[in-house]
């Protein structure tokens, strides 16, 4: 059995600011022949950040596909030619306003590879200092700092929706041997 697909034929069907939209005829491993919907995504880094005192560092933002505003580990796309720490560097910054010593790539996740080609670079930043935030034009965004016991209670609540976060934190507490 093949491992990989054929291509067939791919048209792009949207062109975005953030996403293009194709739709592509192809046999699949196994010999599945098909027709897919794909959101074609750069790529986006996701930023586990603690303050020295080892608080998470969190933003609260509004986010209109789903009409709720969630507390977020810190996250963003990735621009053309950036690498995972340079994008978590400057995310982290413009966000929260804090700047990081040390960046350690954690791992990569899909978010949702049934229809979206983003993969997603998850980042430990450590050895915070505050400087100034420098959002972009369109975001609202709010800081929160988090002890670990409390964004533990939040997710035995429920209360986290955004699966980012919610596999950053799990991935982090779990391999720092925190127990929640």
């Amino acid at each position: 059995m093949t491992l990989h697909a054929r291509v067939l034929r791919s048209k792009t069907i949207f062109r975005g600011r953030v996403i293009d939209l194709k739709l592509e005829q192809v046999i699949e491993p196994g010999g599945v022949r098909a027709q897919r919907e794909v959101v074609c995504h750069p790529g986006s880094v996701v930023v586990i950040a603690r303050v020295p005192d080892g608080r998470f560092v969190l933003v609260r933002q509004y986010r209109h596909a789903v009409r709720e505003s969630l507390w977020e580990l810190v996250a963003g796309g990735m621009k053309k030619g950036e690498t995972p720490r340079q994008a978590a560097r400057r995310e982290l910054l413009e966000e929260t306003g804090y700047l990081a010593r040390r960046f350690k790539p954690l791992m990569e996740i899909y978010p949702s590879p049934g229809i979206l080609s983003e993969r997603m670079h998850l980042v430990e930043a450590s050895g915070l200092t505050p400087a100034q935030a420098r959002p972009d034009e369109d975001e609202r965004i709010k800081v929160g700092l988090f002890e670990h016991r409390a964004l533990a209670d939040l997710i035995l609540k429920k209360q986290f929706r955004d699966a980012k976060t919610l596999i950053g934190l799990l991935w982090f507490f779990g391999n720092a041997q925190i127990r929640i």
